[in-house]
């Protein structure tokens, strides 16, 4: 209960209710004067933050070492003294996208691995199709940020008017986006990668969260004969998995980072080790949460992970596709 005074008057300020006690029984809002001392207002401050700690610290134990339970405390309407998962969710993603960018540059060096290994790529590909690549001779190579073999969109428009160039509207979007490219950056495809990858990295998180609906439907088909399980459990279920392998990926960063340091080998053999349990934490999970045998839950874990990893890589596929034809280079 609030230390601040309490207001003589038994309307609420916040619906007009006329109250029967401290607490508005329509709204929930308590009945305070509006009129705070700066003391109130701190006060006030430190105890929402402690309060949101105590639920932090609490949901986070519970969720590293009780793989499912916050689920199924949530699904069984006991909700008080766990933290959201909504807003559990935010805050930690906040924290691992804050560090990940703080830690992980795009610089000149990686930039130009790229940029080689995608020339090796097209090398290679003209030597095994020799005939095209001699019908093409003294043409530039044409992949995505790399030098265009058009000099400019006037040029291929022309070309594709006389029938010289019949590219599908597929080939014909990258083409154009080439050229683009090109012209802007003058060949220097380090830069154009640098910008693009740089930018690109920075909307993962929203990636991340298209992608959580998917995992959440898998279950939900996987466990379709479960009627007392609704979509939005699976949801909730598939919430807190984020959030564990938020935690876990800034324990293998910051491995990553120690061993770059030290150059101790056993670092890498613990980082490969976390990096393993986040699956064996999701068997667990799974376990737990929907009270399967042991063998129905492996053959689903892994029907899980095979679903997942196909549609993702498709989405994520289709997200970069759409991502560089829409990025403004």
């Amino acid at each position: 209960m609030s230390h601040f005074p309490e207001r003589t008057q038994r309307n609420c300020l916040n619906c007009g209710t006329q109250l029967q006690g401290r607490y508005c029984h329509n709204c929930g809002q308590e009945n305070l004067s509006p009129k705070e001392s700066v003391w109130h207002l701190i006060s006030h401050f430190f105890s929402d933050i402690t309060h949101f700690d105590g639920k932090f610290f609490t949901s986070i134990k519970d969720l590293i070492l009780k793989p499912g339970f916050l689920s199924k405390e949530y699904m069984a309407g006991r909700r008080v003294a766990y933290l959201n998962p909504i807003r559990m969710y935010l805050f930690t993603s906040f924290i691992f996208f804050l560090i990940f960018f703080s830690f992980y540059k795009v610089d000149e060096h990686s930039v130009r691995k790229v940029s080689s290994s995608t020339t090796h790529a097209v090398a290679d590909s003209q030597r095994v199709n020799g005939d095209s690549a001699n019908n093409n001779a003294g043409q530039k190579p044409f992949i995505a940020i790399s030098p265009a073999k058009y000099f400019s969109v006037k040029e291929y428009d022309s070309l594709e008017a006389r029938g010289d160039v019949k590219d599908n509207w597929f080939i014909r979007m990258l083409t154009r986006k080439n050229i683009e490219i090109d012209q802007k950056y003058h060949n220097n495809a380090d830069a154009a990668v640098n910008r693009f990858t740089e930018t690109f990295l920075h909307t993962i998180p929203q990636l991340l969260f298209l992608l959580l609906p998917l995992f959440a439907l898998i279950l939900k088909l996987l466990y379709i004969r479960h009627k007392q399980f609704y979509y939005t459990d699976h949801a909730i279920f598939t919430i807190h998995f984020y959030i564990f392998v938020f935690i876990g990926f800034l324990f293998i960063f910051g491995l990553q980072y120690l061993n770059s340091l030290t150059g101790a080998s056993w670092l890498g053999y613990l980082k490969n080790f976390l990096t393993l349990l986040l699956l064996f934490y999701l068997y667990k999970a799974m376990r737990n949460f929907y009270q399967q045998k042991r063998f129905k839950t492996i053959l689903k874990f892994l029907l899980l992970l095979f679903s997942f990893s196909v549609f993702g890589i498709l989405i994520f596929t289709l997200y970069l596709l759409s991502f560089f034809l829409k990025f403004d280079f």
